[in-house]
């Protein structure tokens, strides 16, 4: 009777081993691979977000171009007006959303928008061209005055969202004698308009030593 002898293949054994450990270091190795392609989206585009709201806020601000003062009470400034427009380069501005902080070195106010007081929102200065002539001041020790001088879009057009854009030239309105009680003589005046994002306008003056006039050029 003939025997058959089967032997067992150690060789086969093995290579079915590190093939099945090959196929999962694939599998992991993929794995990884999707994860750091998502991981890397991800920082794309967040590094993408963040470099756009970077360059608005670089880029966007308001710039403080003049102020005048009349005096009102004998000795004093009494009404204040700054002249602002927007950086070069810069976004869109909501004035409603904007804080303006002004000292006098005793005395520090914070101003905003009242979008409801009409009395206090021209689109243009009175007839005769009088800019203190105008019945807007009438501010309060916590709100400031809006004074469209020149909007070709329109974008101030409205109280209650006056938007500064480029080519706009706006005058803020400040009642110092609610705020302060006058500025006096060699009064040391800092102050910056912050806007809801950007750079604000920072302006610093020294009232003059004696006030014989009315009107004063102050920045």
């Amino acid at each position: 009777m003939k025997m058959t002898r089967f032997i067992r293949n150690k060789a086969g054994d093995m290579g079915i081993g590190a093939m099945i450990v090959f196929i999962a270091m694939v599998l992991v190795a993929g794995i990884a691979a999707s994860v750091l392609v998502q991981t890397a989206n991800k920082l794309e585009i967040k590094a993408m977000t963040t470099g756009q709201q970077t360059t608005k806020e670089v880029s966007t601000g308001l710039h403080v171009i003049d102020m005048e003062g009349m005096v009102v009470t004998a000795g004093k400034i009494s009404l204040l007006t700054v002249t602002i427009q927007s950086r070069a380069g810069s976004s869109d501005i909501d004035l409603a959303q904007t804080v303006v902080e002004i000292s006098d070195g005793t005395t520090k106010t914070v101003l905003s928008f009242d979008t409801t007081d009409t009395d206090n929102y021209a689109t243009t200065i009175d007839a005769s061209g009088s800019l203190f002539g105008t019945t807007l001041w009438t501010t309060d020790s916590e709100h400031f005055g809006i004074i469209v001088l020149n909007d070709a879009d329109g974008s101030m057009g409205t109280i209650t969202s006056p938007v500064i854009n480029r080519g706009d030239l706006v005058m803020l309105t400040i009642n110092t004698d609610n705020c302060f009680g006058g500025l006096d003589p060699r009064d040391n005046i800092q102050g910056q308009i912050m806007p809801e994002l950007g750079s604000p306008g920072i302006f610093a003056f020294r009232v003059p030593a004696s006030l014989p006039d009315v009107v004063y050029d102050l920045y």
